[in-house]
């Protein structure tokens, strides 16, 4: 089976840590470009950051620059997004995606983004409270 399988996701503090991992089922995950993106109740769906083949990461949402890192674990096989300083406005659920074909790197712009994503993961529910 071919899929994207997220992790990580639960309840988290104000002011704390978010991790999350995206892992890929019955394909390679370092050979494409994944994105992080995120969906709150009411409101479509936003790109949060992409990570290149090549390692090189694009951040889309001013709300988080500066607080977010997004990361290839190599040995797991894995693109992870760090959110650090938590806040209640990153609540969501957070998909990670696939860029297509593979090898393509991830555009500058969001709207560009949308339209290159090949896969979806089903999405994790992150909960912010105290």
């Amino acid at each position: 089976q071919v899929r994207l399988v997220e992790s990580g996701g639960g309840l988290v503090q104000p002011g704390g840590s978010l991790r999350l991992a995206c892992a890929a089922e019955g394909f390679n995950l370092d050979d494409y470009a994944t994105g992080w993106f995120r969906q709150k109740p009411g409101k479509e769906r936003e790109a949060v950051s992409c990570m290149s083949t090549t390692d090189f990461s694009t951040e889309y949402v001013d709300s988080v620059k500066g607080r977010v890192t997004i990361s290839r674990d190599y040995a797991k096989k894995t693109v992870n997004l760090n959110i650090e300083n938590v806040k209640p406005e990153d609540a969501a659920i957070y998909y990670c995606a696939t860029v297509m074909p593979r090898g393509r790197p991830c555009p500058s712009q969001e709207s560009a983004l949308l339209q290159v994503i090949g896969r979806w993961g089903q999405g994790i529910q992150v909960t912010v409270s105290s």
